[in-house]
């Protein structure tokens, strides 16, 4: 008689995390964020990593809601938002980037002259939120299928939101699926808005502005505002991690 075992994929191990989100080059993804609004973090999380998260989709036991774009006119295709406590490899990721991600943050707001100043590390962060009711955890796991998009739009949930996010691509492109390409626009002022297309590798993540960002005019700083998406998925299936740092009502 033979014997069968059903493959579990269990996550991977998240001690890594911390010293991996260092290793990045943050001088070019400044860089990148002041130009464009958004950078390309490369390989930050490994394929075992990102087919862990992905085989967390079915197990609702992981999530607080789910969300059928359709029934909202977000698009097509669905979400659910992690549930506390988050899976350890958003743990870990969320208060590392997020270190990372503050100086850009403050330095942002003060060029554009809003007073709101993030303090250094997350959960200090978290604290103002939940103070204020926002205590919903926003980090989400989203799922695409053929014909699936996401419309352009902005996350923000709140009184209090950090202006930077991060989005992860858990699938391979070209073996996983085609199309799905993430897109950021940016309304300028008097100005026609101006597309960007980012090509990500699975693995790879995409820090990019939430809401508005300063950019030097010959009139000095003005805000430019920007909202992100996800083109039509012309074949296969696509699964995406999104880290928010700010929590919901």
């Amino acid at each position: 008689m033979k014997s069968t075992a059903k493959a579990i994929i269990h996550p991977a191990p998240s001690s890594g995390i911390p010293a991996r989100v260092d290793a990045i080059d943050w001088a070019q993804a400044t860089a990148d964020l002041d130009a464009q609004g958004c950078a390309v973090l490369k390989s930050l999380l490994s394929p075992q990593e990102c087919r862990a998260l992905a085989a967390l989709y079915p197990d609702d036991s992981q999530f607080r809601s789910r969300v059928v774009m359709g029934r909202h006119g977000f698009g097509r295709g669905e979400y659910k938002y992690f549930s506390y406590p988050l899976p350890p490899v958003i743990a870990a990721l969320r208060p590392a980037l997020y270190a990372r991600l503050r100086g850009v943050a403050n330095r942002w707001n003060e060029a554009m002259g809003i007073d709101i100043r993030y303090p250094e590390i997350h959960d200090a962060f978290l604290k103002r939120c939940h103070d204020a009711g926002q205590v919903r955890p926003t980090p989400l796991l989203l799922r695409y299928e053929t014909g699936d998009y996401n419309c352009l739009h902005q996350d923000l949930y709140g009184e209090h939101v950090f202006p930077l996010q991060v989005a992860i691509l858990l699938s391979e492109p070209g073996r996983d699926f085609t199309g799905g390409e993430f897109v950021l626009t940016e309304q300028r002022p008097r100005m026609q808005s101006r597309p960007e297309v980012v090509p990500l590798a699975q693995g790879d993540a995409v820090a990019f502005a939430v809401h508005v960002r300063p950019v030097q005019g010959t009139r000095g700083v003005y805000r430019v505002n920007l909202r992100h998406g996800v083109s039509r998925i012309r074949s296969g299936h696509r699964h995406t991690v999104g880290v928010i740092f700010h929590d919901a009502k």
